[in-house]
């Protein structure tokens, strides 16, 4: 397969019709360099140019046959390389949605399979890797300058993306009247010397707009700006310090040149990864710390530590404007705005009465209580024959235990925590149930 970078699709011409080739296509074997190749149609009607013959040997250039798996054809094996390259290892959805022919999965399974985990390719790759470590030390990204997109529809997205660029003559909208100044111009025998060196200014000033102007769209070429989706997929391959830092420096970025550029970038990404690295190694050497065993264990406990701190926060909020009724509702809808998934209980207004005892005249089970289980139904406000179904739940339980904690009887009565301390409470003064 033939590739022509300096083209904007990435595919060959015909020489008979001038058309972008598509697979697949024929290619004389006796004539070039350069290539000559032909369409199926113009290869149908014997096309001739010059030295080239129709009785000419020829070759079918395709892609349609597999190199590493039956299922996957050399085509596709190119457009996975090129979409890992775009979209970065490991973001396989990325991947599939850029080839359009494999899922996820296949991608994920094919690459690693063959590209990573195949013996074959292991030492070669290590071998490139060192030669190309040993004769490059720098770290910097690499750099290919940005050739010119095809021509976007109008209002899609790509041409929002590039709004100001001009496809048809490959430039951008800036001073765009340069021109007017020359259109009335006109150089003749008869002209004076003052009104002849005026026309030779007018003719250098805009030559000096032109020269502006290619300046401005070779940087923008030069440091790949032109494709804005692939930038931005280079961008967020740095952390978010580092993001700012290159939002920052872009506009010095015509004073150092692509290269230098991505150096310097690069440069501070590393630094910033050091930095954080050094950081917390002093962390754990001042704690103590000297294996890494250990440190994943501090690590663990420290994000304990944490949420127990949050936690114990919340609550001295909680208990510092508890004596203000208006400020603890302030706070209470401050944190359900936070977390709006949980409920919120109305907050009692200051000053309101507690509900009366319970009148437990009438009620069915209220002759199998004592005084002082009666004394608690009213105070509790629970109906007897729910108190005995509780008492009897409780003590069947700690007699199997050997004994009852508050939160297994919390676990065993699904009603409110305070009411089921009091119960619990009362039945182990009475001696009915002993604690765990």
């Amino acid at each position: 397969l033939l590739v022509f970078p300096g083209d904007p699709f990435d595919k060959p011409p015909c020489r008979g019709c001038s058309s972008y080739l598509t697979e697949p296509y024929v290619k004389c074997a006796e004539c070039g360099p350069p290539p000559f190749l032909l369409c199926l149609q113009c290869f149908t009607r014997g096309f001739e140019y010059k030295k080239h013959q129709s009785d000419h040997t020829y070759e079918i250039m395709t892609s349609d046959f597999p190199v590493l798996d039956p299922n996957w054809t050399a085509q596709e094996e190119m457009s996975l390389l090129e979409a890992v390259m775009d979209c970065g290892f490991g973001n396989w959805q990325d991947v599939a949605n850029q080839m359009c022919t494999k899922s996820k999965e296949e991608c994920e399974k094919h690459y690693m399979k063959h590209f990573i985990n195949n013996p074959l390719f292991a030492s070669t790759l290590l071998n490139l890797k060192q030669a190309e470590e040993a004769q490059h030390n720098e770290t910097a990204i690499p750099f290919h300058s940005a050739d010119d997109p095809p021509r976007p529809t109008f209002d899609s997205l790509l041409s929002r993306d590039m709004a100001g660029y001009m496809p048809a003559r490959a430039d951008f909208e800036f001073d765009n009247y340069a021109e007017w100044d020359l259109r009335d111009i006109d150089f003749v025998e008869d002209d004076s010397d003052i009104l002849h060196a005026l026309k030779i200014a007018v003719v250098d000033i805009y030559h000096s707009r032109l020269k502006e102007r290619q300046r401005r769209k070779k940087i923008i070429r030069d440091h790949g700006l032109i494709n804005l989706r692939k930038f931005q997929i280079l961008e967020r391959r740095y952390p978010k310090e580092v993001q700012e830092l290159y939002e920052t420096m872009r506009r010095f970025a015509r004073i150092l040149g692509p290269v230098e550029h991505d150096k310097f970038i690069e440069s501070h990404a590393l630094e910033f990864e050091l930095r954080r690295e050094i950081k917390r190694l002093q962390e754990y050497r001042a704690a103590g710390i000297t294996n890494f065993c250990s440190a994943r264990t501090y690590d663990h406990l420290k994000k304990s530590r944490d949420e127990e701190r949050l936690k114990r926060t919340m609550l001295s909020e909680v208990l510092q404007y508890i004596q203000d009724s208006s400020a603890c509702q302030q706070w209470l809808s401050r944190q359900a705005d936070m977390a709006p998934r949980f409920s919120r209980p109305p907050l009692c207004p200051a000053g309101r009465r507690s509900a009366p005892p319970l009148n437990l005249t009438g009620l069915p089970g209220t002759e199998k209580l004592n005084e002082k289980e009666k004394e608690l139904c009213q105070m509790v406000r629970l109906v007897p024959g729910a108190y005995l179904e509780y008492k009897a739940a409780l003590v069947n339980e700690c007699n199997k235990q050997g004994g009852l904690r508050l939160a297994q009887a919390r676990a065993l009565i699904k009603i409110d925590v305070n009411k089921t301390r009091k119960i619990y409470d009362f039945l182990i003064r009475e001696g009915y149930i002993t604690k765990a």
